[in-house]
This record gives C-alpha cells, sequence and structure tokens, in this order.
C-alpha cells in the first residue's frame, strides 16, 4: 500500500494559528524526506480544526520546498471554489510541482454549515455546484477558447494559461463519504477516497465498489487499477511501545473529537439551524469519532499488524493522520519517523 500523511492540524486559538502553520509546514517538509508518497491538505474555515485553512495557497508553498512527495488535497470544498480561479491555481501548482498535483475534490463539508454561510453560499446547492464546477474545470484545461452557460456559473474565456504540466490535466480524484456516493463513483469508473469507517465497513464498501466496476463494463485489469488507485483514511499513532502509544494518542484522539464539534454545536445553539440533524442522546457514534475504529496506535509491531486487515481489502493506499488534537509536534514526528522506518516494510 501507497502511504500518506494528511496534515490535519488543529489550532486552539487565533494566538496559536502562526506557531501550528510553521509546525505543519515542517512536519510536510519531515514527511518528503521521509519518502512518504503522499502529503495530504484539508480545507476548512473560521473554526480553527485545520490551522492552515487554505490548502490552495498551502499546496503552492510545499510545491516548491518538497522534492518527492505528491501533493494532493482531500479534500477541496469545491462548492466554496470559483472553478476558473481554481483551474488556473491547479494548473500553476501542477507546473511548480512538475506534475506532483492530486486534485482531490469534494462538494464540502457535511458538518460545518458555516463554512458555507462564511462564503455566501446555500449549503443545499453544495454537490449540484461541485457538478457543475469539475466539468468546468476539466473543459478548461484542454486549452484553447473556452464558453460555460450553467445553473451557477456563466463564463467565457480565450484560453487557460498557464497549460497544466500533466496532461492532459492534472489527476483528479473525488471523495466519498457515503455508500451512495461510492458508488456514484464508481459508475463513473474512477477511484475514490473513503473517509473512517470500521474495518469490516472498509471491506464491505471494496466489496460494492469492485461489483458496481464490473457492472460499469470495467475489465479485471481496469477494476484492478481502479482498486489499486482508491484511498482510506485512519487516525495513526505509532510509539516504542503500546503503553507510550496509548498515552499519547487516545486522549489527543478525544480532545480532537470534542474541538472538532465544539462549533458546530455552537452555531446550532446560536441560530438552530444545522446540516445533518444533530444526534438525539443515546445514538451510536460514527465510526470516526470512535478509537477502535478511528485509531490505529501502538509500537510498530502492533499497528503493522492492525493495517494488515486494511491490506487485505486490496485498497491501494493509506491517508494517515499522525497529529491529532493537541498532540505536541515532536511526538508526532517520532510518529510519522518510526511508521516510515519500522511500520511501512512490513505493509
Amino acid at each position: 500500500m501507497k502511504i500518506s500523511n494528511f496534515l490535519f492540524p488543529e489550532s486552539r486559538s487565533p494566538a496559536d494559528d502562526y506557531r501550528i502553520v510553521d509546525e505543519t509546514f515542517e512536519e510536510a517538509l519531515l514527511t518528503d524526506r521521509l519518502g512518504y508518497d503522499t502529503i495530504w491538505l484539508a480545507e476548512h474555515h473560521f473554526d480553527g480544526i485545520c490551522a492552515y485553512v487554505d490548502p490552495v495557497a498551502f499546496a503552492a508553498a510545499l510545491a516548491r520546498t518538497t522534492f518527492q512527495a505528491r501533493i494532493g488535497f482531500a479534500v477541496a470544498q469545491m462548492a466554496l471554489h470559483h472553478p476558473i480561479r481554481m483551474a488556473e491555481q491547479m494548473a500553476l501548482i501542477d507546473n511548480l510541482s512538475k506534475g506532483r498535483l492530486i486534485v482531490g475534490l469534494g462538494r464540502g463539508t457535511a458538518y460545518n454549515i458555516y463554512d458555507y454561510q462564511g462564503f455566501g453560499i446555500d449549503h443545499t446547492e453544495a454537490q449540484a455546484r461541485f457538478e457543475e464546477a469539475e466539468t468546468i474545470m476539466l473543459e478548461a484545461w484542454k486549452g484553447g477558447p473556452f464558453a460555460h452557460r450553467g445553473k451557477y456559473f456563466d463564463l467565457k474565456l480565450p484560453g487557460l494559461r498557464p497549460a497544466p504540466y500533466t496532461k492532459p490535466h492534472p489527476y483528479v480524484i473525488r471523495a466519498a463519504a457515503t455508500e451512495h456516493g461510492m458508488l456514484d463513483i464508481a459508475r463513473r469508473g474512477r477511484p475514490f477516497m473513503m473517509n473512517v469507517q470500521t474495518n469490516a465497513e472498509t471491506a464491505r464498501r471494496m466489496e460494492l465498489y469492485r461489483a458496481a466496476l464490473r457492472e460499469a463494463g470495467l475489465d479485471d485489469a481496469a477494476v484492478a487499477q481502479c482498486v489499486e488507485e482508491c484511498w482510506v483514511w485512519r487516525n495513526v499513532c505509532v510509539a516504542e511501545t503500546d503503553a507510550e502509544a496509548e498515552r499519547i494518542a487516545v486522549p489527543a484522539f478525544h480532545a480532537m473529537q470534542e474541538f472538532r464539534a465544539a462549533m458546530r454545536h455552537r452555531v446550532y445553539e446560536e441560530q438552530g439551524v444545522s446540516i445533518v440533524p444533530m444526534p438525539a442522546p443515546g445514538t451510536a457514534a460514527p465510526a470516526r469519532t470512535v478509537v477502535e475504529h478511528s485509531l490505529v496506535y501502538g509500537s510498530p509491531a502492533t499497528v503493522a499488524e492492525k493495517l494488515a486487515e486494511l491490506a487485505k481489502t486490496g485498497v491501494g493506499g493509506l491517508i494517515m493522520q499522525f497529529r491529532l488534537g493537541t498532540m505536541s509536534y515532536e511526538d508526532t514526528a517520532r510518529s510519522l519517523t518510526l511508521f516510515k522506518e519500522q511500520v511501512a516494510p512490513a505493509l
């Protein structure tokens, strides 16, 4: 499996922002030096759950300071981006990185309504805006005069410059948080990124994905290629011993989940609005918030053993978040290094 580092650093207060952004940049450089396949970037606004906020600007900085790792978005919230501006930015970063860019796209957050409010976007339009924006970007990258008249965008331009470094365009992949979304991507014959699920659910969805690819007419070789290009997300902490990893990771993981939900609850209390219904008391927690399913921690041997279950699904890559919540940069760097040196060879 391909291994990668998902840079998703929280900042608890505005006073911490610069330090966290600076440390995240150093984490990216270390990831590149260690030889990880990909550095993934997130996009969230206004709440500190992703300190650098803007993956496009951050990717541009990494494009000229890293030399091996691919640079991907997991994901850019396309409902918040103008597609021509985004197409230009992606073409430029693709050139700056000499083709190392992965344009990971999604409609936008399914949880934080204030991301949409801050940009003046109706969250119910997010999927439709995403579909139209992706179509525009793919057409614009072809070069030459371009015009588009759609529901959300009315555009006319003589041509997009610079042209992408990668031909015919930068590598594009979609995220799918739901089974329905995953199957839609499969019917298009494309790979996808899966959010945190239980191991059993991950395996089940990968089988459904293979079946949907075959139903779409792909042969065995094409199915295998698509599966090889899919990614799944887990939170990971490696330490010298199981006990040390538990001491570092578990409290940080719980703090991270609480922090990510805090602004959502605050907005709901103030405005009475939410994208998804607020969970009723006693509702089972989603897998992404449960240590057993979302967090892989332990000694190198323990982590390798746990991740072997994911390897059985055949999925091509692991999106791993190493810095969890309040975890220090030093603990993160040790975990990142131990994984590359002692866990990766076992995978």
